[in-house]
């Protein structure tokens, strides 16, 4: 019996992932690079590394920040909706409080400083 519960816990793990959970593309920089960051559990939070970082022209970029921490303790608060936490800007080295929301296959994440915010769109690629 306590195989069959242990397999069925295994079973209904995918379908317990959180729907920001995944892959996502960046919208391009001022320079026009992007990234790919996937966001997966960390706890009960969200967090999100960079996966990939790419030029304005598609080709892979050599960055130092490819590995780290981009997103983290991004508290799910319900209907598609995150907060409460902490996203790095690799172009300008800074931190931000931050928070998402979901849109279907759209991501919108913002970094603020004060009251002021500024969002972008991240696109899911799986």
């Amino acid at each position: 019996m306590r195989y069959l519960i242990c397999a069925a816990i295994a079973a209904a793990g995918p379908v317990l992932a959180d729907p920001a959970e995944g892959l996502w593309k960046t919208e391009p920089g001022k320079d026009g690079a992007f990234g790919h960051v996937r966001i997966a559990a960390c706890g009960a939070e969200l967090c999100g590394t960079l996966q990939e970082a790419f030029n304005a022209d598609g080709s892979r970029r050599d960055s130092q920040a490819v590995g780290r921490p981009i997103v983290w303790d991004m508290q799910p608060e319900g209907g598609g909706r995150y907060g409460q936490g902490q996203i790095w800007d690799p172009q300008r080295d800074k931190t931000f409080r931050s928070k998402m929301v979901l849109h279907g296959d759209v991501l919108d994440v913002s970094g603020c400083v004060g009251p002021f915010c500024v969002a972008q769109s991240w696109r899911r690629l799986r």
